[in-house]
């Protein structure tokens, strides 16, 4: 049998001996009838980003298999503000493969993620997860390539100030308990990640950690294993609920907020991408970042201020947006540089000997060959809207592989140091910088929505509608009337506490 199948915590994995891409609603209703599941929710991720649920209880056979193979109607113009209510119905189809077993149902319940159909039967074409399908699609029958990505998930845990093992201000990187109080928290959501078919890398405790007016805040980060683009998608939005749902069982907040507070590390949500070619990974080349790999970063790059009105959507994304606070303020790329927008990570290349040298029992040469390089996205945090945000980087990457003169400002854009530094200060003005509102995102957007809409994969109604939100919020001078007064800072938190 298949390793993977043997390793997986997914229930129905484990019980139909496939992979969950290979579920039929056969299978589907063949393991609620051997479980006595009793309920089934239909999930999908609406305008705001979070996972909105359709609750079934199957009274027949007959009754579950209509549910499962002919979907229901909703009403989308209360799903998303670009859909108007005179035309509003939609379907909602579910897709088998991501179906699990709900973890905090009393009644026993299974969850599936679902697709928005339009009233002929065809995917809608403004819903976000279709807009990615169209992205990957185009970018696999233009380039020959695939793309896969992985998340990083930061958030901040808030609860009453304990005496006992006081929390050490913005030094909380990969503590353990007692000092990091919450990682009983994050272990389990990582067991029920893995159980609702998520590919967990690893969970540690981050650097944010202070405690402020009787409360502890305790930052943490869940990243994952790379998979397809609208794989990826899912695994987010499944953790980000699995995080919630913990937080409201442990009696404590759980915020994605970008910012929490000033002077302290705020939350992003890195991604980080990898291109392939027939299943191997074409980052590296002849022991270096290939001509490819430095292509996709030019495009990223290129595209990088319309990125992100999808990848930071609210007034406090650009409070993180800062130097100083882990988080990148210009349009560059380095290697192992954290002061970057895009960061060539450490991707293990010609150091496979080093698990030899911890370990001389064990065979020289035993290491996982097998190419890891990635290129980390450093500006999205948890309010991004997370379908298009990965529809718009593989555009972008589709852009740079295209694009004349890409190599040339890979180069130019290049970096060796740490751009916050005083010394630096006069090689950094030479670099552009990313958006400082989300007005000015919106305007960026605005500028290079025909990379975006070509071949139709943003409809430009969806455009319009996000620089219209995004320009709602009228932050173009924010963080200059905020400067100091810290609480309207208290307030603005409070009010996006709970985005995405």
């Amino acid at each position: 049998m298949n390793n993977d199948i043997l390793m997986s915590r997914n229930e129905l994995v484990q019980f139909l001996r496939k992979p969950a891409g290979q579920f039929t609603s056969d299978d589907i209703v063949r393991f609620i009838e051997a479980k006595g599941i009793r309920m089934v929710n239909f999930r999908y991720a609406a305008g705001d980003g979070k996972l909105k649920s359709l609750n079934f209880v199957p009274y027949s056979r007959d009754h579950l298999v209509s549910v499962l193979t002919s979907g229901e109607r909703v009403d989308g113009s209360s799903l998303f503000s670009f859909i108007e209510a005179g035309s509003s119905d939609l379907y909602v189809m579910p897709r088998y493969r991501t179906a699990f077993v709900n973890p905090f149902a009393q009644t026993p319940t299974l969850e599936i993620l679902c697709s928005f159909y339009n009233s002929e039967g065809r995917p809608l074409e403004s819903s976000p997860e279709y807009i990615l399908r169209k992205a990957i699609s185009r970018f696999t029958a233009a380039t020959g390539y695939t793309i896969r990505a992985l998340g990083e998930l930061e958030y901040y845990v808030r609860s009453s100030s304990e005496a006992l093992y006081p929390l050490f201000d913005q030094k909380g990187y990969h503590q353990s308990k007692p000092f990091a109080k919450f990682e009983d928290l994050r272990v389990e959501a990582l067991e029920l990640c893995a159980r609702a078919g998520c590919h967990i890398k690893y969970g540690h405790s981050e650097v944010g950690s202070f405690s402020k007016d009787g409360d502890d805040y305790e930052q943490h980060e869940i990243e994952f294993l790379h998979v397809p683009l609208d794989e990826a998608v899912e695994q987010l939005l499944i953790a980000k609920w699995i995080l919630r749902m913990l937080g409201y069982k442990y009696g404590v907040e759980v915020s994605f907020a970008p910012k929490i507070t000033v002077g302290k590390a705020g939350s992003g949500m890195h991604i980080h991408m990898m291109i392939e070619k027939d299943g191997q990974n074409a980052m590296i080349e002849d022991g270096k970042l290939s001509q490819t790999a430095r292509k996709m970063i030019a495009g990223i790059l290129d595209l990088s201020k319309g990125l992100t009105a999808f990848g930071n959507t609210i007034p406090t994304s650009y409070l993180r947006l800062v130097p100083h606070q882990e988080a990148p303020t210009n349009i560059c790329w380095g290697d192992r540089n954290r002061s970057v927008l895009v960061r060539v990570p450490l991707g293990w290349l010609g150091a496979s000997h080093m698990i030899h040298d911890a370990n001389p029992a064990e065979p020289s040469g035993k290491a996982d060959k097998v190419s890891r390089q990635t290129v980390e996205l450093r500006s999205p945090d948890g309010s991004a809207d997370i379908y298009l945000l990965m529809a718009g980087l593989a555009v972008a990457i589709q852009h740079g592989l295209e694009m004349p003169g890409a190599l040339e400002m890979a180069d130019r854009l290049y970096v060796n140091y740490n751009i916050f530094k005083e010394k630096e200060k006069t090689d950094a003005k030479k670099l552009e910088s990313l958006p400082a509102s989300c007005w000015d995102s919106a305007e960026a957007l605005l500028k290079l929505r025909a990379h975006f809409e070509k071949d139709g994969i943003f409809p430009a109604g969806v455009i319009d509608a996000l620089a219209t939100k995004l320009k709602s919020y009228n932050d173009q001078h924010l963080s200059e009337e905020l400067y100091g007064n810290n609480e309207a800072i208290a307030t603005l938190v409070k009010e996006y506490l709970h985005c995405g």
